[in-house]
């Protein structure tokens, strides 16, 4: 049976991750809170932030700030994006 959370990016009952994304005390804050879909727009706007910043991901300070980012997309009001961000036309 699969893992359902009410998901705080979508208000409503969803399936959750397999597992905590990390091990600590927010890898399991966002498994028990974070379903699949919205996990994976985080996804989709970590590679846009590690982009658009030019983000090395190996960094420790590049690493905190995809963290806090990531605080503000799930728990916050949404983690805004980049000035310069132009969203790809299809």
């Amino acid at each position: 049976m699969a893992h359902m959370v009410f998901c705080v990016r979508n208000k409503k009952e969803m399936e959750g991750l397999d597992e905590p994304p990390f091990d600590s005390e927010f890898g399991q804050k966002i498994y028990k809170n974070v379903s699949k879909a919205a996990w994976d727009e985080w996804l989709n706007r970590q590679k846009m932030l590690l982009n658009e910043y030019r983000l090395q991901p190996w960094l420790p300070q590049a690493q905190q700030f995809l963290v806090e980012q990531m605080e503000e997309f799930f728990f916050g009001s949404g983690s805004a994006l980049p000035s310069e961000f132009v969203p790809p036309e299809h």
